[in-house]
């Protein structure tokens, strides 16, 4: 083997260890809003609830929350399923998402329906990606 070869094997490794050490930095940074918006919805409910936000902002920050929460789970469910992505993670935040946009924006009966045939299509994914065939995480 030649000696050059040693590092083209290293940098796997390398690259690794950058992506995790960013994947853990952007956990603290996402942690860290999470708290800001914890803080936002506890003085809204309890401390000022009547300084002119609306009921409608209100929703707005709670759906920000836990949009804050999914990808702080999504990071933990990377480590701790051998530093990968688990695809059924991504398919979850997708219907979590789809699901917030229909009760944000839910003015139009068409779009709605279409968002929810949406839906269905990624419960058929969902269905899918759990099979034990395609799992990687259960040996």
């Amino acid at each position: 083997m030649k000696p050059w070869m040693n590092y083209v094997y290293k940098v796997p490794a390398i690259l690794q260890g950058i992506l995790n050490v960013t994947l853990v930095l952007v956990g603290f940074t996402l942690t860290f809003f999470l708290l800001k918006e914890t803080w936002y919805i506890f003085s809204f409910m309890f401390i000022d609830s009547d300084v002119g936000k609306t009921d409608y902002e209100f929703t707005e920050q709670l759906l920000v929350f836990f949009l804050y929460f999914e990808f702080i789970a999504l990071i933990i469910q990377y480590f701790k399923s051998g530093f990968h992505f688990p695809l059924r993670y991504f398919i979850y935040i997708g219907i979590t998402a789809i699901i917030r946009l229909i009760i944000i924006d839910y003015t139009n009966a068409s779009n709605t329906l279409l968002w929810s045939i949406s839906i269905a299509v990624l419960l058929g994914a969902l269905v899918l990606a759990n099979m034990k065939v395609m799992r990687r995480d259960e040996h």
